[in-house]
């Protein structure tokens, strides 16, 4: 009954999950393990990994710099991610959003313990019989920065899995440096869970611009009539970040949004095969990303900021299909945006865990400033 329950809710979300959303065999759901293994410490000089600038431990890459670099594996936080003194603090306003308002996500869950089992017929598509329809509620952060004037047009960024505090310290230090524009950060809290058969992983891993039209469509208008601010159109003067399944959020919104995205900054990116329900237009999920649709496709109007540790995931659940290795996922993101001659940053973190904070601590002004570059700060005044 309950997947007859979740196929129809996910009809009306969208008609081609329903239609393949239906267990195609008897196989008993699984529970994942209760720890996993460390992941193993690649080397950034392995064969096959793209050609790296390695820089000097405790140093990252110039801001106006653009290529591979490797870092570590000494992570001291840089001094724009410490409150300090004197710097004019920005004001964090925060609310709640409902699942029982939203018409793009009315809500799953995965049962607890249970996870899912590889299908007989593709080793590459995980069966979820235990997710079901639940409600949710999220937070919303918004960052209003001390030099922002009320009614203004105004550059933002869009963050997944908030809220977000290292973001609003960088912002202080970096905004009062003038190193980035004076804008508004929007940094939005998940539907819950995680992976396949959550309302997290269907949001973030799901290869589509659904969570890009519902941070448009039911979050935006939100922040601005609820803090007399206003949000630039501007797709140049808007930026997306996360990290894990939410960096994945933050590209796949560009992606199939560059109208609305230019600037994209992910930790850790879940490039892998995650996507459930299975689809037949990207039937890898994420993956697809640099296996197939950058390689393939124009190159759109995208910056992109990308991070990954030495130890980062591998192979975390049942899933066995080469496509779960966050690492090689990374390499090859990196990879196909040099082909296509992309504007990216890819920095290989020595000494560095998924979505590593010590990382971010060190890496996250230089990233932001880098991100923002070819846009004049002095624009952030007359956004339109």
């Amino acid at each position: 009954m309950r997947v007859g329950v979740l196929i129809g809710l996910l009809a009306a979300v969208n008609p081609m999950m329903a239609q393949t959303s239906t267990p195609t065999d008897k196989t008993q759901p699984v529970t994942p393990p209760t720890t996993r293994p460390t992941p193993p410490t690649r080397d950034p000089r392995t064969r096959g990994f793209v050609s790296a600038t390695e820089l000097p431990d405790g140093s990252v890459p110039p801001v106006d710099a653009y290529g591979i670099f490797i870092i570590g594996p000494t992570h001291t936080p840089a001094f724009e991610m410490i409150v300090h003194e004197g710097v004019p603090r920005g004001v964090v306003h925060t609310f709640t959003m409902n699942s029982a308002d939203s018409k793009f996500f009315p809500g799953i869950a995965r049962d607890s313990g249970t996870f899912g089992t590889v299908s007989p017929a593709d080793p590459a598509t995980l069966v979820v019989t235990t997710s079901h329809p639940a409600p949710y509620t999220r937070t919303v952060a918004v960052y209003v920065p001390a030099q922002y004037v009320p009614g203004t047009i105004a550059p933002f960024i869009v963050g997944a899995d908030g809220p977000d505090q290292l973001l609003f310290t960088a912002l202080d230090n970096l905004i009062a440096q003038k190193k980035v524009p004076v804008m508004i950060a929007i940094s939005i809290g998940n539907g819950s869970g995680d992976a396949q058969g959550s309302e997290r992983g269907l949001e973030y891993d799901t290869m589509s611009g659904r969570y890009a039209e519902f941070v448009e469509t039911e979050v935006l208008p939100l922040v601005e009539r609820q803090y007399n601010v206003k949000l630039t159109k501007d797709p140049e003067a808007r930026a997306t970040m996360g990290c894990s399944s939410g960096g994945s959020a933050a590209f796949i919104m560009a992606w199939y949004h560059p109208e609305l995205y230019h600037r994209v900054l992910a930790y850790s990116i879940t490039a892998i095969n995650q996507q459930w329900p299975h689809s037949n237009e990207t039937p890898h999920g994420a993956w697809e990303l640099h296996e197939r649709l950058i390689p393939n496709s124009p190159v759109k109007p995208i910056r992109v900021w990308l991070g990954v540790g030495d130890r980062d995931l591998f192979n975390p659940n049942v899933m066995r299909d080469d496509m779960h290795d966050w690492v090689v996922a990374s390499e090859n993101m990196a990879k196909a945006l040099a082909a296509k001659g992309y504007h990216y940053q890819f920095v290989f973190a020595r000494n560095a865990v998924h979505c590593d904070r010590a990382v971010k601590q060190q890496t996250l002004p230089e990233a932001l400033e880098w991100l923002w570059r070819g846009y004049a700060i002095e624009e952030s005044k007359n956004v339109h």
